[in-house]
């Protein structure tokens, strides 16, 4: 009964420190940058709106107009990614899967450079973005419905196809783009930035991403049903299709619109579910909560990173992949190249 007690503890202990690492580093990176501020000050800035402090004018607007949002988007991106490869993961039953496995991303960065090139704002590429990365998630679906069992493989190698086929058109975009003024945004736009970031995006983009880990935090216990075969599944009283139709569309909703709001993003989704099972196991039920606090975590720190380690920001998705590789090279070599 003490090793229990004793666990638990532990468990509950870890639990609380996953929660706060998140707000914990938000806090710390709010004071980094160009304009560097101390934590006591930030606190002091960050809530002088309640408390009525006298605070820098200065201070003030880079917390709430500049530094807040992209930290915002940080964790919420991260958090989403995460969780929708964690998902991904478990759903497939392959250690290799991402939050584009189903070209979900790719569709969306069609919608953008196209809207791009069509003269659209940033509503307007935010919103196209949106639609096509939810098309090509639906095209990926019909195609693997179309064999007799819609096989779990029939969906995954249908995803390969139709991410084939949107990084052709983008491809295609950005060779009928201007050179000189279309090519460069579109290229940037691509490579994923943070500094797009304003509340007005956050409203339109974040809800997507919040109901789609919410659908996933609330089903995580049935992906451990679903890594059976689907027969074990239907025996246990389980709805195999309306789940992975559940499942697809939550983490599809979370990958479209983390795209559109950030451009591409990779490796969050395949590194930090790996590094939550080797925290916690392969349960389900503990690593989607372990890969959204982690992955909001990371993302903050790379975010933060991509703003201010040099005099010109960063592009997030490079700062991921030369992270991302080397530490995925590490758990290869901890695990063997499998976590089942």
């Amino acid at each position: 009964m003490q090793k229990k007690g004793k666990k638990t503890a532990e468990n509950t202990i870890f639990y609380i420190i996953l929660g706060i690492l998140p707000f914990l580093a938000a806090l710390i990176c709010l004071g980094i940058g160009r304009y560097s501020m101390s934590v006591s000050e930030t606190v002091t800035t960050l809530f002088s709106r309640f408390t009525n402090a006298k605070v820098d004018n200065t201070a003030y607007t880079v917390i709430f107009n500049v530094r807040l949002p992209r930290i915002i988007l940080a964790a919420v991106v991260g958090a989403g990614l995460s969780c929708a490869g964690a998902a991904f993961q478990g759903l497939f039953s392959n250690p290799l899967a991402t939050p584009d496995t189903l070209g979900v991303a790719s569709g969306a960065s069609f919608g953008a450079v196209l809207a791009m090139l069509i003269g659209g704002n940033m509503i307007g590429i935010q919103g196209m973005a949106l639609i096509f990365g939810l098309i090509s998630c639906l095209i990926t679906f019909l195609i693997g419905r179309s064999s007799r069992r819609g096989s779990i493989v029939m969906i995954v190698l249908a995803g390969l196809v139709v991410s084939s086929v949107f990084e052709a058109l983008v491809s295609l975009m950005k060779y009928v783009a201007d050179p000189q003024d279309e090519l460069p945004v579109i290229t940037y736009w691509l490579m994923g930035s943070m500094s797009r970031a304003n509340y007005k995006n956050l409203v339109m983009g974040i809800p997507f991403i919040v109901i789609g880990i919410i659908i996933i935090f609330a089903l995580r216990w049935r992906l451990n049903i679903l890594s059976f075969n689907e027969d074990e599944a239907r025996s246990l009283g389980v709805n195999v299709k309306i789940l992975r139709v559940a499942f697809i569309l939550a983490s599809s909703m979370i990958t479209a619109s983390c795209v559109s709001m950030c451009g591409q993003v990779g490796w969050v989704g395949l590194l930090v579910p790996h590094i939550s099972r080797m925290m916690r196991g392969n349960n389900n039920c503990k690593v989607i909560p372990v890969s959204i606090s982690l992955g909001a975590f990371f993302m903050i720190v790379m975010d933060t990173f991509a703003r201010s380690a040099t005099a010109s920001e960063i592009p997030i998705s490079i700062l991921t992949a030369i992270i991302g590789a080397p530490v995925f090279i590490v758990l290869l070599k901890k695990t063997g190249g499998s976590w089942a």
